[in-house]
């Protein structure tokens, strides 16, 4: 159906590969336009706008022979990709974008076209933001995990052998205490990790307007664990827009307010699981040479424990 010309691959998305993945990333890159084309013409798709591209995955718009408006997602298969595919099956458009095929040799997704032009983030009014996407959250929250996917008492085990080895790198002492106590928070939550199946990387950018619902989620990592572990996301979600305020704790008190309310979450142990996914994010950072926490993370745990 596809007789268009080859896609032209982001040059900052090339580039970005090429730094993350080396020589396989190249290869990936330069394979595109090959594999797009082989796609359009499997699944009798033609182009419909221009291709676009995020962090991970490059994105093409189709129109199917039934006249459907739909996209090609495309990444290098990892782990991760194959996690994507598990929740996006188990979801099955409920509260998430809805995965129409696959192509299991390349990890390429068909996906329902969403308003990629409009996320959640356009919602001015913070505390509507925040419970459009806390009410979304509970429906993924809802649908129960399928066989084989990752488990939080495993990211636990691991961040908490990790902790003493990493946090002497930290320059402060007051940096080394917050990531050491965060640990022992771990520590005391880590026998009970958790059975939902989480998205991971809930926030406004990932939510998106849509046609056959007002709002769904787009991009999960799903995990299976503890919703607590799953809220920061969400409460570190437009952070210039919540300094900008003034008051950032107050913020992002407010929106773990309405995050454990709507999902009838236990404060203590939602605040507890926030500061596991704080010590996550840390271990990344000093493992990426950082030598500080980052200051939305200290705003974020004392809003949470406030």
């Amino acid at each position: 159906m596809s007789s268009a010309p080859a896609i032209e691959v982001p040059a900052t998305f090339a580039a970005s590969y090429a730094r993350s993945f080396g020589d396989e990333g190249q290869a990936w890159i330069a394979g595109l336009p090959g594999l797009v084309a082989d796609l359009l013409e499997r699944w009798d798709l033609r182009r419909d706008g221009a291709t676009s591209s995020g962090e991970a995955s490059l994105v093409v718009p189709v129109v199917g022979p039934d006249g459907v408006r739909a996209v090609l997602k495309l990444q290098l298969p990892r782990a991760e990709t194959a996690a994507a595919l598990t929740g996006l099956r188990a979801w099955d458009g409920h509260g998430m974008v809805l995965l129409l095929d696959h192509d299991p040799g390349s990890g390429t997704m068909l996906l329902e076209r969403l308003d990629g032009a409009r996320t959640l983030a356009a919602v001015e009014d913070d505390t509507r933001a925040t419970q459009i996407l806390a009410e979304l959250h509970a429906r993924l929250l809802a649908v129960p995990p399928p066989p084989g996917l990752p488990h939080l008492r495993d990211v636990a085990a691991a961040m908490l052998e990790q902790v003493p080895r990493v946090a002497n790198r930290l320059a402060d002492p007051g940096d080394r205490r917050l990531l050491q106590d965060w640990g022992l928070v771990v520590a005391d939550l880590a026998g009970e990790p958790g059975d939902r199946m989480l998205h991971w990387d809930l926030h406004h950018d990932n939510v998106l307007a849509a046609e056959r619902e007002p709002w769904l989620a787009i991009d999960p990592e799903p995990l299976v664990g503890d919703p607590g572990f799953d809220l920061w996301p969400a409460l570190d979600s437009r952070w210039e827009d919540v300094v900008a305020d003034g008051e950032p704790r107050r913020v992002v008190r407010r929106r773990f307010d309405v995050l454990i309310e709507v999902l009838d979450l236990d404060r203590e142990r939602a605040a507890g699981w926030t500061l596991g996914r704080l010590l996550q994010n840390a271990l990344w950072d000093i493992e990426d040479g950082e030598t500080a926490l980052a200051p939305a993370a200290v705003v974020v745990a004392e809003a949470v424990r406030g």
